[in-house]
């Protein structure tokens, strides 16, 4: 048995003080991640006095562009921008169940076909309320949302292990080279320099209809928490034929240095991954004579250097040419070698860790819908 979505939820309608919330309460469609990948923190507060509130336990749903499936259940009470919808579940639904009800791929999919609008589709409010959900005891819902809640856990414990790295890592670059880098006047050797090719299209091949092997990496893909490109935050596809033959000057290599040049300024990742496409916006740097991972954590501690190059006025910019002749700090080979060795190791920890969560978030995604239609039996599983 199936009923509709306003049975068991309605949009919460109440509004909250901007000045009670901070950059970690407040949600916009900005700091929600794709492919369900959560929040990240705010880079600014609305300037309005009021805002649409949330509750701790609510169900967060980006309605621009539905397709990049962005959703979050609210840890806190807070506020969030009227781009984001607030479901609040009835009595008679469990929390989690109402969260994988609208994380299932079926959602976004009916959000987006009863979308308005061509180049920004939003939700329609009306229509969402009229999708068709299953109908199961509060028991059973508990298990079902048991079952998919252990693997987002599991993907949310290997995420903050990543994020203790990282900040491991950051910390030991800033404390082996942080005094001579900030102490640095100007010097002889440039960005360019330790580079030995600049990887820039200029421009995003052919996309494919479907999903397929060959990810672009744009500016979206680089704009996780992790320092390591995440893969399910590539949402664009090239095709085998293009990935081979047309776009091959723009395959980057292991341990290049991705870094975009629009929009939110020197978001840079390094790259470990097999396949990938670079996209328009993104450039590809490939060192030479100097280790990558020292390279990539200097662009990222003096990243505030490089935003200063900005010369977009609408949408921020910068130029390859420009931030190339940026002077930089080498240190000793001696020093550089021991905190290549040790980044090596933590970096391909990380990377590890997001292969793990990307087969995580696969099984998730499979699972979901046969639990939801019943073809999964929950009857025996003790919660």
């Amino acid at each position: 048995m199936k009923c509709k979505l306003s049975d068991i939820c309605v949009f919460r309608k109440g509004k909250v003080d901007v000045s009670k919330l901070t950059l970690k309460t407040y949600i916009s469609t900005e700091n929600m991640l794709p492919n369900k990948g959560g929040v990240t923190e705010a880079s600014s507060l609305p300037t309005v006095q009021l805002t649409q509130e949330y509750k701790k336990g609510d169900i967060l749903v980006s309605n621009i562009r539905p397709y990049f499936k962005k959703i979050w259940q609210a840890k806190c009470d807070g506020g969030c921008s009227n781009d984001v919808l607030v479901f609040q579940g009835n009595s008679n639904i469990d929390g989690d169940f109402l969260y994988y009800i609208l994380a299932n791929d079926d959602f976004f999919a009916y959000s987006m076909a009863t979308s308005k609008g061509t180049k920004m589709p939003r939700g329609d409010k009306t229509s969402i309320m009229q999708y068709e959900v299953p109908i199961f005891d509060i028991d059973t819902q508990r298990k079902i949302a048991s079952v998919l809640r252990s693997l987002d856990e599991k993907i949310e414990l290997n995420s903050t292990i990543n994020n203790n790295l990282e900040e491991q890592l950051s910390a030991l670059f800033v404390n082996m080279f942080g005094h001579s880098i900030d102490s640095l006047d100007n010097s002889d050797i440039k960005l360019g320099d330790l580079i030995e090719s600049v990887d820039n299209r200029g421009k995003t091949p052919p996309l494919s209809d479907e999903p397929t092997d060959y990810p672009i990496i744009d500016v979206r893909a680089l704009s996780s928490n992790s320092r390591i490109i995440d893969y399910t935050n590539c949402t664009k596809y090239v095709s085998k034929e293009t990935y081979n033959n047309w776009f091959r000057s723009g395959h980057p290599k292991e341990y290049d240095i991705l870094i975009s040049t629009v929009g939110s300024l020197a978001e840079m990742k390094i790259f470990l991954g097999t396949i990938g496409c670079i996209a328009q916006n993104v450039v590809g740097f490939r060192t030479k004579d100097i280790s990558p991972l020292y390279l990539y954590q200097y662009l990222n501690y003096i990243k505030n250097d490089l935003v200063a190059y900005n010369i977009g006025s609408v949408q921020p910019s910068i130029k390859v040419t420009h931030i190339i002749k940026h002077s930089i700090y080498v240190a000793s080979k001696e020093d550089i070698e021991i905190f290549d060795s040790i980044a090596r190791n933590i970096t391909k920890k990380i990377f590890a860790n997001c292969q793990e969560n990307e087969a995580l978030k696969q099984m998730r995604d499979t699972l979901l819908p046969k639990l939801m239609s019943g073809e999964f039996d929950v009857s025996n599983i003790k919660i």
